[in-house]
């Protein structure tokens, strides 16, 4: 049993800020990666930036480059997705996903999610 506790989705103004937080109490062993993915009715799931948890790598897709940025709090199993300029684009429901497998960095076929949380810019 493992669960991702996602929190800080809300509102914002176009040009304004938000900060995710995905929550991991649960997990028996440290994951290889942990992830953002978002995705609005009828789309694919897209993926917003990935972390390589052993070196702190982050990856992240073409439309949030130089504006969103991914971290971990090693003290605390905690990750962070800091949202920055947003844009009316960036609406969708915002998903916490983890993997024991760091090449699923790569993918949005992480092995556990959490249930999202909304983002919406208006």
């Amino acid at each position: 049993h493992v669960q991702l506790v996602e929190s800080g989705g809300g509102s914002a103004q176009p040009g304004g800020s938000l900060t995710l937080s995905c929550a991991s109490p649960d997990y028996a062993y440290e994951f290889g990666c942990m992830g953002w993915f978002r995705q609005v009715p009828g789309k694919e799931r897209e993926r917003v930036a990935s972390i390589y948890l052993s070196s702190h790598r982050a990856i992240y897709g073409s439309s949030v480059k130089g504006r969103f940025t991914i971290s971990r709090d090693n003290a605390e199993n905690t990750v962070y997705l800091q949202m920055n300029r947003l844009e009316p684009e960036d609406t969708a429901m915002y998903y916490c996903a983890a993997d024991y497998r760091p090449e699923r960095c790569t993918t949005d076929r992480l092995n556990y999610w959490g249930q999202g949380t909304q983002v919406t810019v208006s």
